[in-house]
């Protein structure tokens, strides 16, 4: 989940004085493109650091095992909580901080930009030697996230990060990466490799990314003219898309199942199902956008339901979810019955199978819904109430 700011700057500037390090930038005709500046922080800990922490849950996890309590996020090692009184802070520094992508003036526009990485979703591309999507995931993290505010990516930048390069791995997903940005009509305009002995183990490798895109200042989307009775419109997932994924790991750890089995209930294997490329929104959103009536998007990413659709929201309204207004997909009744997991956790840690929301009026809605010419689907899941809350019925 984006913080709404894009901190680009060498990773390397925290080691300094470690480990040697080597950049190298792998688009030749684009080597002038570099980050600067001292504010970056890794947008996800190297993957060691997330195994030692995931080892230190693993008493709550045994416990919750034990007393024959469903998993929680929590218990998998990811504090929620933590996340959004991290965001609370960082808001006091810098106010403003917290929507979807953070915007900057220039002319009668804004540049939007959006910062985010793939998670623990690339331990199972260690596991599974499928690295030619995970970039699809890091792109579709970032552009997903500006296009809320009606923006048009207009450019990607990547940092690839890894403790020995091994080209043929990151050939696969630098693939992915421009795969990524051709769905999402943007231009990779640079990135960064990091070979950094010692922070990772062999064969590991982490990714972060960050889009710039750019809409009309009077176009922009904003949430604020959302009122009672608005309309929720969901746009179907993929999947797990790129959140989650340690609560993911320890579901299919307590299952006894492995990634080559076949996923319960399904037709494909466990790990097909995990790691099918997140859906890239942009042009279904854009297309809808450039037809009026949508006030407002979120994007189900960390928070699931329930911690992102109130984001775009004025002060003081809810909403009202349909539970059977969409088919939820087979991987999420199989990870909730594996782990045990609860209702409510299951909606604030996942999409359930709808990736994006848009919040439209009741005619647009119609307009939507009815449209003969749309070839994806659309569900009408919910509506905005008066009431302050998320309520699922």
């Amino acid at each position: 989940m984006s913080l709404g700011r894009c901190a680009t700057a060498e990773l390397s500037r925290f080691i300094a004085g470690g480990a040697s390090a080597r950049h190298t930038c792998y688009k030749p005709s684009q080597c002038t493109i570099r980050s600067t500046g001292d504010r970056f922080r890794p947008l996800q800990r190297p993957i060691a650091e997330n195994r030692r922490l995931l080892s230190v849950s693993r008493d709550r996890f045994v416990a919750a095992a034990e007393a024959g309590r469903g998993l929680t996020y929590k218990d998998a090692g990811v504090d929620i909580d933590a996340g959004s009184e991290l965001v609370r802070r960082i808001a006091k520094m810098a106010p403003g901080i917290g929507g979807f992508g953070g915007l900057f003036p220039l002319g009668d526009s804004f540049l939007v930009a959006g910062t985010d990485g793939v998670g623990t979703k690339v331990m199972l591309a260690f596991e599974t030697g499928i690295h030619d999507t995970i970039g699809i995931d890091l792109v579709a993290m970032s552009v997903n996230d500006i296009v809320t505010s009606g923006a048009k990516p207009l450019f990607f930048l990547d940092y690839f990060a890894t403790g020995h390069l091994d080209v043929d791995i990151a050939e696969q997903v630098i693939k992915g990466i421009v795969d990524g940005c051709q769905q999402s009509d943007c231009v990779l305009l640079g990135g960064e490799t990091a070979e950094m002995p010692g922070l990772y183990k062999e064969g590991e490798y982490d990714l972060s990314g960050c889009a710039v895109g750019i809409v009309k200042k009077d176009s922009v989307i904003n949430g604020k003219n959302i009122v009672p009775g608005d309309v929720l419109i969901g746009l179907p997932s993929s999947g797990v898309h790129s959140n989650g994924f340690s609560l993911v790991r320890r579901v299919l750890a307590q299952s006894g199942l492995s990634l080559k089995d076949k996923l319960p209930g399904g037709d494909v294997t466990i790990a097909e199902a995990l790691m099918a490329p997140t859906v890239i929104y942009v042009k279904q959103v854009l297309d809808l956008v450039s037809k009026g009536g949508v006030k407002g998007m979120a994007h189900i990413t960390g928070g699931g339901f329930t911690e992102n659709i109130p984001r775009v929201f004025p002060e003081g309204l809810g909403a009202l979810i349909y539970k059977d207004s969409w088919e939820i997909p087979t991987l999420f009744k199989w990870l909730q019955e594996a782990g045990k997991i609860e209702d409510a956790e299951m909606r604030r840690t996942f999409n359930m199978g709808i990736g994006m929301v848009l919040v439209v009026s009741p005619e647009t809605s119609n307009r939507i819904l009815e449209d003969k010419d749309n070839t994806e689907k659309f569900y009408r899941i919910g509506e905005v109430t008066s009431n302050k809350g998320m309520i699922f019925s």
